[in-house]
């Protein structure tokens, strides 16, 4: 039996069954539960998030796995799930998913797992000089699976609002092209000339209120890398999780953030505790006028796509790490970074030309589109996206439901940069970008059109 098939009669077994969700809630009623599970950590693990492992001493906010359900009057299900790490690849995700598919009722298709990508949480991917925390990379993944059905035993009657906002403060494109015609990475940046791509200020608030008006769920998306911690050397959720958390208290519910489209943007101006109240304060002026909208229909639909990792030299792919990093970064430091690039093309040389499948899925709530690509977006690419959706409001959640490097567009690709350095954390061919976006576009239009052939 196709294992697609046998997953969605599984999951609709498990919701005759009357195991997902309280059984006195009416047909026909928008419904939404939310919940988090903590992710508790020591000291001994290694941080993902930096080029050499590290560790953090102590620990701010909490790292969390977050997770909405939403019910659409028509009984149609999504659930999206946000977990406070780099990024996790498929290996351990698609079972996640399968897992929350079968124990809620909701379809695999319908099922976004995402990292926040913070870069202060124990690492759950091998890269640059680090390989994952194996058994705190599957503890995230249980407890997605355990806030998912949390979230559902909390099913209730809603009311959606939503509101597109904006933040353009807190981030900038961060592949500057220096005087020396490099792109920046890291290093001084008093040569720099201009930026090569766009920011995205868009932050989307997308709120599910209960009958009392309070919060359930909240959901908001912004596109800038999640580094900064409040207190140095710490674990942390950074700033848009710290940002979530300190909404909660103040307004209730569950507030879950959903990393945008970030490749190529960063904070390269703001102390963390400035982003954070910036952020906070945009998520807040946001929800606060945003309307209530008809949600009466929930769709979601995969796509798994075929990419390829690249064929490279090795003597060009060192030498352009060699010069920029010894031209910008202190010694002894600049050695251990060429050594590490160095170690990770030795381990790639034998990959070259292979394939490496991935997803790319697209979930549509109402007229509210969200796109999930699979690693570290440039910030063109998802624009692209929205330029070329069926659907006026459509948001790029990426680090969804697996991790494969950075995703260039072709043009930043020919630039050159740490982005596309050749490595554990960019391997992919000139062209993936343009080629997921395709792919995520074709989604969105095969829903509208599966949409407006039942109505």
């Amino acid at each position: 039996m196709n294992q697609r098939i046998r997953f969605g009669l599984m999951a609709s077994l498990a919701w005759l069954l009357g195991i997902c969700g309280p059984s006195h809630l009416n047909a026909g009623e928008l419904l939404s539960g939310a919940a988090f599970k903590a992710l508790d950590c020591d000291d001994t693990l290694v941080i993902g998030g930096s080029i050499g492992p590290g560790h953090a001493v102590g620990q701010e906010g909490q790292l969390r796995a977050s997770a909405v359900v939403i019910q659409a009057p028509d009984g149609t299900r999504a659930c999206l799930v946000a977990c406070d790490v780099l990024m996790i690849e498929r290996d351990i995700l698609d079972d996640a998913a399968r897992q929350i598919s079968e124990k809620i009722g909701v379809p695999f298709d319908s099922v976004l797992i995402n990292a926040t990508h913070t870069h202060h949480a124990p690492t759950t991917a091998s890269i640059h000089g680090y390989t994952r925390e194996e058994k705190f990379t599957r503890y995230v993944a249980a407890k997605a699976v355990e806030a998912a059905i949390e979230a559902n035993k909390r099913l209730q009657p809603v009311k959606f609002r939503f509101r597109q906002g904006e933040e353009s403060s807190v981030g900038r494109n961060s592949r500057l092209a220096l005087a020396d015609g490099t792109i920046f990475w890291v290093g001084a940046m008093t040569d720099a000339l201009r930026p090569t791509g766009p920011f995205d200020p868009q932050l989307p608030v997308l709120a599910f209120d209960r009958k009392d008006g309070t919060p359930e769920a909240v959901l908001f998306n912004h596109s800038t890398h999640t580094i900064g911690t409040l207190k140095p050397g710490v674990r942390s959720p950074s700033f848009y999780g710290l940002a979530a958390q300190e909404l909660e208290k103040e307004r209730g519910g569950t507030f879950l953030f959903f990393e945008g489209a970030s490749g190529s943007t960063h904070n390269l101006d703001l102390k963390t505790a400035e982003a954070l109240i910036r952020i906070k304060s945009a998520v807040a002026d946001t929800l606060d006028k945003a309307p209530h909208r008809e949600l009466n229909r929930v769709t979601g639909l995969r796509a798994e796509i075929p990419l390829t990792i690249r064929k490279f030299d090795e003597a060009t792919e060192d030498a352009a790490v060699v010069a920029y990093c010894t031209k910008r970064q202190p010694a002894p430091y600049h050695e251990k970074t060429i050594a590490i690039f160095r170690d990770m093309r030795k381990q790639l040389v034998d990959r070259q030309g292979q394939q490496r499948k991935s997803w790319v899925q697209a979930i549509v709530l109402g007229d509210v589109a969200i796109v999930g690509v699979p690693g570290e977006f440039f910030t063109v690419l998802g624009e692209e996206i929205k330029l070329r959706s069926p659907y006026r409001y459509t948001y790029v959640f990426e680090l969804a439901n697996d991790y494969v490097g950075y995703i260039p567009d072709s043009k930043g690709f020919d630039r050159g940069g740490y982005q596309v350095w050749m490595g554990l954390h960019s391997y992919l061919t000139k062209g993936s970008g343009e080629k997921i976006v395709d792919t995520a576009v074709d989604l969105l239009n095969q829903i509208q059109a599966k949409t407006k052939a039942t109505h």
